[in-house]
């Protein structure tokens, strides 16, 4: 067998002892959720209204608080998830230069720590369990300089401490070289989180795409990063809706089983946004609804297709 072979038959017969030694164990099934940014523009009544339909229960929203003006009014929010069923899992953290952590401009890591703030504070109120933290700016392949992992790390420190009182665990995400330049791999991230060294960020956001990049293999990325974890975005290899390419869905279960992701408070995030070395365009995009609905119906669909046929 190839080498990923051998690490698979170890997954699989793992997963297949642990199925019938400790069978209460995989009861319930995995939490999903959806991260709704890359829906660009549309209102959060039309997202929430498809995530409904699909069947979700939980939404991750988009932390779009980049100024005292800007962002999701609390109440209205609040309303509108409650009208469509929905509960909100936490909030996608986004950081580009302008608000960068590990910049060498004070004032755009100034603008990081506030930005920081406010989202606790969104986070808090809509009752989410996480804040994604991401330690360089997306979209910036280049580095400033050798300094960037210690002045992200001093930066966010300044803030970390803040993380408990509001509630919300601070998630470091992996994000793959082509878009970020620090924190590649959950190895990366776990030396970071050790660097900051607050009890309020401990945390992990893993991405399946990021990881098919950066680790040598997902299915023991997701293993090392255990208790951690606290969501995972998924998309297949193209970056599109699940099923659609190659990725490994079910290797990738079988290991949030193993380490009881399919527990309160921790989600399944599918993220297909679509490849490209800065994804974050599209937070300012329109795309065809009747596609952003096939997109979520197919890669429910198919995730919860393929977690009933490894559990049956």
């Amino acid at each position: 067998m190839q080498n990923y072979e051998e690490s698979r038959a170890r997954l699989v017969e793992r997963f297949e002892t642990a199925k019938r030694e400790t069978p209460e164990k995989f009861k319930n099934r995995l939490n999903l959720s959806w991260s709704n940014w890359g829906f660009g523009l549309e209102t959060l009544e039309q997202t929430a209204s498809r995530l409904q339909k699909a069947g979700l229960s939980f939404i991750e929203l988009h932390g779009n608080h980049y100024g005292d003006s800007l962002g999701y009014d609390v109440a209205e929010t609040q309303k509108i998830l409650a009208d469509h069923g929905l509960t909100t899992a936490g909030v996608c953290g986004m950081f580009s230069e302008d608000n960068d952590l590990a910049s060498n401009a004070p004032i755009a890591q100034q603008r990081a720590l506030d930005y920081i703030r406010r989202e606790l504070e969104f986070c808090q109120a809509m009752g989410g369990s996480y804040l994604l933290i991401v330690p360089a700016a997306v979209g910036r392949a280049t580095e400033y300089d050798a300094y960037e992992f210690e002045r992200s790390v001093a930066a966010l420190r300044s803030v970390a401490d803040e993380f408990e009182p509001h509630g919300v665990k601070g998630a470091i995400e992996p994000i793959r070289a082509d878009e970020t330049t620090l924190v590649h791999t959950v190895k990366d991230a776990e030396r970071y989180i050790e660097a900051v060294g607050s009890p309020g960020v401990q945390h992990i956001n893993g991405d399946v795409y990021h990881m098919q990049s950066s680790e040598w293999n997902i299915a023991e990325a997701i293993l090392s990063a255990g208790d951690r974890l606290v969501n995972i975005h998924m998309a297949d290899s193209n970056r599109l809706a699940l099923g659609s390419g190659s990725m490994d869905i079910d290797a990738i279960i079988m290991a949030l089983y193993l380490i009881g992701h399919n527990a309160p408070g921790r989600y399944v995030t599918p993220e297909p946004l679509g490849a490209g070395s800065s994804p974050y365009a599209a937070r300012n995009g329109k795309t065809d609804p009747v596609i952003l609905d096939a997109l979520v119906c197919d890669s429910i669909e198919y995730f919860r297709h393929r977690e009933e046929a490894l559990l049956a």
